[in-house]
């Protein structure tokens, strides 16, 4: 591990950002804080950071911006044995008990974690914006910074509201969760949700895809055994932070051009037969909606539509080959803002260091780098996989508590052996078998069914329901 000398060596050489107002904001339970954002408010996009205003005596402000990411590179070098364990691995793992880091936890929680009141080594895009966010010109730089806050998405998402409802987050009206903020907080906050409002409005208009999922999250009692069930949803928070670090990934992947090998994250057009699909089925869901007297749960329909528009997709790989990015309706897109948890961006922070940092030539060839993008791409998929199979055993755990329960919940699948229902509260999801069902051809996607919990298999996941 590099010594403190060698850090302080290395601070010297970088642009100082320490002076420059910077935060993080990431899940309540975070150990790895991995990018910050740092905010100032210039005279002019000719000024630089040392020539910051208070933003009440700028009429027409111009923004900077700094997305920083933790300089992994620094620590884990090319041909060490941290570098091809983490090639190994390509992906930290999340699963519902356990994240198995793609790092050491010296790395991801100490040495490159973006902990407040802490010098830390990043790799920096230094946007300089105007108010309706355009980008006037950027910089792609090493830094240090110093955080000086960590927030959660719920405190963030708290300011955020606050400023919508004209509130002014005195002393005496600030909820609980954010009692400690400063105003310098509040307008760096206030100010980026509305660019990333504005950004977000940009993509979609271009053909952004915005299909947005509740993520399922368990609550564990010290044996482990899940004692609840409950959901988060993306908010205005989350959006903000997603808005930069995208615009951050669009920004590099351009910067580095053509005709060099590099690593993009691409996502092909879609299955147009499966798309046709989608439209069938909605315009199915409509017919039925007039003509059935079943109760049908227009939120189940729409979960359903979100779920087949998923799998009408082509799954998003990394390539040397830019075919750009249909979801996000980018023409160029990498992955540089998670190196701590994700291989290919540790690959693009030394593409970036050699192609626009020093102005060195990559020894890789482009088939060697192909076949690390195929590896991680591989890793990625499979450790996908092994979150999803982690959700389903914690659901089949919390409902061997609830055999023999009468639940209600909505058909989520038809196949020719059955058909799946997700239940209304928990949103665990099982298998009604043809041969219980009366009238099959009674039933279709949406309908509003109640279910009998009559059997579950905690070795393979499975919840079988009868209809009550």
């Amino acid at each position: 591990m590099f010594g403190l000398n060698e850090i302080q060596k290395e601070i010297v050489r970088r642009r100082d950002m320490r002076d420059v107002f910077t935060f993080t904001i990431d899940p309540a339970d975070a150990k790895d804080f991995d990018d910050a954002l740092s905010f100032a408010v210039v005279e002019d996009e000719e000024q630089s950071s040392n020539d910051i205003k208070q933003p009440q005596t700028i009429s027409n402000p111009i923004y900077q911006i700094g997305v920083h990411i933790a300089d992994v590179s620094f620590y884990v070098r090319p041909g060490t044995k941290i570098d091809d364990e983490a090639y190994q691995r390509g992906t930290s793992v999340y699963l519902v008990d356990r994240v198995l880091p793609m790092l050491p936890e010296e790395l991801c929680n100490d040495k490159c974690s973006l902990r407040p009141n802490e010098d830390k080594l990043c790799m920096s895009v230094i946007f300089t914006m105007n108010a309706d966010a355009q980008v006037l010109k950027y910089k792609i730089c090493r830094t240090v910074i110093r955080s000086n806050a960590r927030l959660n998405y719920d405190q963030a998402q708290d300011i955020i509201c606050a400023n919508q409802t004209g509130e002014t987050l005195s002393r005496e009206n600030r909820g609980e969760s954010i009692s400690w903020v400063s105003a310098e907080q509040e307008e760096a906050i206030k100010v980026l949700h509305t660019l990333a409002t504005k950004l977000r409005a940009e993509r979609i208009a271009n053909g952004a895809l915005t299909i947005e999922q509740d993520e399922m999250r368990f609550r564990l009692e010290e044996h482990g055994n899940p004692t609840e069930i409950y959901f988060e949803r993306p908010n205005e928070a989350h959006h903000l932070i997603e808005e930069f670090m995208l615009l951050a990934n669009k920004t590099v992947a351009k910067a580095v051009g053509s005709g060099r090998p590099f690593v993009y994250r691409v996502h092909d057009v879609p299955d147009s037969e499966k798309l046709e699909e989608v439209k069938k089925f909605k315009r199915q869901c409509a017919m039925t909606a007039k003509m059935r007297h079943h109760e049908v749960s227009e939120d189940a329909v729409r979960r359903a539509i979100d779920m087949l528009t998923i799998r009408a997709q082509a799954k998003a790989v990394y390539s040397t080959y830019n075919i750009g990015h249909y979801g996000l309706a980018f023409s160029h897109y990498t992955h540089f803002t998670s190196p701590i948890r994700r291989y290919p961006d540790l690959m693009v922070h030394r593409l970036v260091e050699k192609y626009i940092l020093t102005g060195k030539k990559e020894t890789m060839t482009r088939e060697e780098l192909e076949e690390k993008c195929e590896h991680c791409s591989a890793r990625e998929q499979e450790a996908t996989q092994a979150e999803r199979d982690s959700i389903k055993l914690y659901q089949a755990m919390w409902m061997k508590d609830h055999i023999d329960e009468v639940l209600e919940g909505f058909i989520t699948g038809i196949t020719d052996f059955g058909f799946f229902v997700q239940l209304e509260e928990s949103r665990c999801e099982g298998l009604v078998h043809m041969m219980t069902i009366e009238h099959p051809e009674d039933y279709v996607l949406g309908d509003k069914v109640t279910v009998k919990v009559v059997r579950v298999d905690i070795n393979r996941a499975q919840i079988d329901f009868e209809l009550a």
